[in-house]
């Protein structure tokens, strides 16, 4: 896969804008690892703002257009299509990303620029491609829709704010689960002080089988259904402690 940027590890930013030779220098206003998201501002005024599209309504077939400075050929435009929409993508650390799929040319130099539908709106974020032997014509996109709360946050609070259970787990599929007498699902390998788990008596050696009602066998599906949260909701987790199921509520607190 294409290879991220750490905009936070940068000793500058810079930005060009389009038809225009100056270089810009950009105050880093927030990062999110997380989302590989980041808002810069410039010094700079009468400035155009783009238009937002929707991607929750982009469908597969559609007209898209990959913009950005690919191997440092400033302004360079790809098209292609939409090849897929929520593809769960997972990255070198082990990051699950639910992307836009498109066939639009997107190399080194296009992660942070727009995806475009034909209306020149909006709808996603270029960030990694799959590269190698045999592969061409699959980029990805995170929907711009996934956007809006974390460049919020990170303009109003400089981070993101998240719900946080503070555990650290393991997914336990059914052979490990049997062969060490445990259940299918997250088995809890640590649990962080002062946390909720601590304050709510999650126990290290637990597995958490539930969330609100809903089954779970993964910690992604655990965090899916905890990110729907926001920071002091309360939650109940199932879980099987040496055999026997418990429901144990928590208040979530806020990721450190």
């Amino acid at each position: 896969m294409d290879s991220f940027y750490s905009v936070d590890s940068a000793s500058k930013v810079t930005v060009f804008l389009y038809n225009d030779s100056t270089e810009y220098p950009a105050t880093i206003v927030g990062t999110d690892s997380q989302t590989d998201l980041a808002v810069i501002k410039i010094d700079k005024t009468d400035l155009t703002a783009a238009e937002l599209g929707d991607s929750d309504s982009v469908r597969v077939g559609e007209f898209s257009m990959a913009i950005g400075n690919p191997l440092g050929m400033q302004s360079s435009v790809t098209a292609g299509m939409i090849s897929a929409v929520n593809r769960e993508v997972t990255d070198e650390d082990g990051t699950l990303y639910k992307l836009i799929q498109t066939d639009a040319a997107i190399n080194s130099g296009n992660s942070g620029g727009a995806l475009v539908n034909s209306k020149g709106q909006v709808i996603g974020i270029n960030t990694l491609k799959l590269s190698g032997t045999g592969i061409e014509g699959i980029g990805f996109a995170i929907p711009i829709n996934s956007t809006k709360d974390i460049y919020s946050q990170l303009i109003q609070y400089n981070k993101v704010k998240r719900p946080y259970i503070g555990i650290g787990g393991v997914d336990l599929d059914q052979e490990t689960a049997s062969r060490n007498n445990l259940v299918v699902g997250v088995y809890v390998r640590t649990v962080e002080e002062f946390s909720a788990a601590e304050k709510a008596g999650i126990k290290i050696g637990d597995v958490i089988i539930g969330i609100d009602g809903t089954s779970i066998t993964t910690m992604d599906e655990l965090n899916e259904i905890k990110n729907g949260h926001q920071i002091g909701d309360t939650i109940t987790l199932k879980i099987n402690r040496s055999g026997e199921e418990k429901d144990i509520v928590l208040t979530l607190g806020e990721q450190p």
